[in-house]
């Protein structure tokens, strides 16, 4: 179960097609389209971070660790905490207001000295508290850190306590996953030590342990046009269904369904990855370059939708207020506005980081020559 060595570029597609999803589904696209992605993408992800795991870390727990702690735990800190310090400016600027919220009807309030030092202490403590209308999306930080060190502490126990095969244990452990979500679906059980109980983390655990079945039997699983249209007629049988993605709460249908479109879509999406990347193309560099800067895209592509509202609300007249709603405007839903969000919600977080890019290496280049200057004298 050792990973290849090398760059695998297959993953870095499948990523950026999940985070283009991602950005879709949040730009409040047709009903059935944002279904249809939501029983697989999210599942994508954490299938992608298992992918990665090598069994030496059974050996070296602490390297593993301190990886997801400067991948995932560091950056959520830097990020909420930026979006702590300006969520009142939001306010100030009318980007934010008490008028307009999210589609359940939902809104936000400034922040008080007292609810702000509380929010600051529940992301140090828990990974909670941030700004739920400009980073809604950051319980994946907390996801994916819980779901891949629990997974690693799971089958060091197993590989220490048995004799059994490395897929046996890991297979173990993804279907305790499964009985364990449903038994608290059954008893209405919960784990209360973890936010918003732990739901997700539950489903994390699991989807990272296909990533790394899926890496011990790659070579034989077959990748055909057939199996791929397949999967995705069963996705869109799903979509019409409404079976769940990866929520806060499960039914006990969701037991049964998201294992089967979570898996369904990864290979649906890993064999269209796998044609794009078997030819040197634009699209195949784009692709790569997004998947390999999803971070910027998950980070910012909610303060990116605030340029598309402005000329959402240009367009119809609507108040001023209006940029204040979450994620996106919600009136005339069914226009086709949502394209526009889901191309702003990627291009733009790329465009800012390729600028900052640009500048960083510009001032690297002016000081190395000023010094270089310095020492000639």
């Amino acid at each position: 179960m050792e990973p290849k060595t090398g760059r695998n570029t297959v993953i870095s597609i499948c990523k950026a097609i999940a985070i283009i999803l991602m950005v879709v589904g949040h730009a409040e696209a047709p009903g059935l389209l944002t279904c249809f992605i939501y029983t697989f993408h999210m599942p994508l992800f954490f299938i992608a971070a298992g992918y990665f795991f090598s069994r030496r870390y059974l050996s070296d727990p602490w390297t593993f660790i301190r990886k997801r702690i400067t991948g995932l735990y560091f950056p959520f800190l830097k990020w909420s905490l930026l979006f702590l310090a300006l969520h009142n400016v939001w306010f100030s600027l009318g980007i934010l207001n008490e008028q307009y919220g999210n589609w359940t009807g939902g809104v936000t309030h400034p922040y008080t000295l007292r609810s702000a030092l509380a929010r600051l202490l529940m992301m140090l403590t828990g990974m909670a508290g941030y700004d739920e209308f400009m980073a809604g999306a950051f319980w994946f930080f907390r996801g994916l850190l819980i779901a891949s060190i629990a997974f690693l502490l799971l089958y060091k126990f197993l590989d220490s306590r048995t004799r059994l095969r490395p897929e046996v244990c890991v297979g173990l452990i993804c279907v305790a996953m499964l009985l364990l979500t449903a038994l608290r679906v059954q008893f209405g059980l919960k784990i209360s030590v973890v936010p918003n109980g732990a739901w997700r983390e539950t489903w994390g655990i699991f989807f990272f342990g296909a990533g790394v079945l899926f890496r011990t039997w790659e070579a034989r699983i077959r990748q055909h046009w057939g199996l791929t249209l397949g999967f995705f007629a069963f996705l869109c049988f799903a979509a019409t269904q409404h079976f769940s993605g990866m929520n806060n709460g499960a039914r006990m249908q969701d037991v049964l369904t998201l294992p089967l479109t979570g898996i369904a879509g990864f290979l649906m999406v890993r064999h269209i990855a796998t044609l794009i990347d078997a030819r040197d193309s634009k699209l195949r560099r784009l692709l790569v370059f997004i998947g390999d800067n999803t971070i910027v895209i998950f980070v910012f592509h909610i303060i990116a939708f605030k340029a598309v509202s402005l000329v959402k609300i240009a367009w119809y007249g609507l108040p001023f207020g209006q940029i204040g709603c979450h994620m996106v405007i919600h009136d005339y839903n069914g226009d086709l506005f949502w394209i526009l969000y889901s191309v702003a919600g990627v291009a733009i977080p790329l465009l800012w980081l390729t600028a900052w890019r640009r500048l960083s290496a510009r001032i690297r280049t002016a000081s190395l020559i000023s010094r270089i200057k310095t020492s000639d004298q």
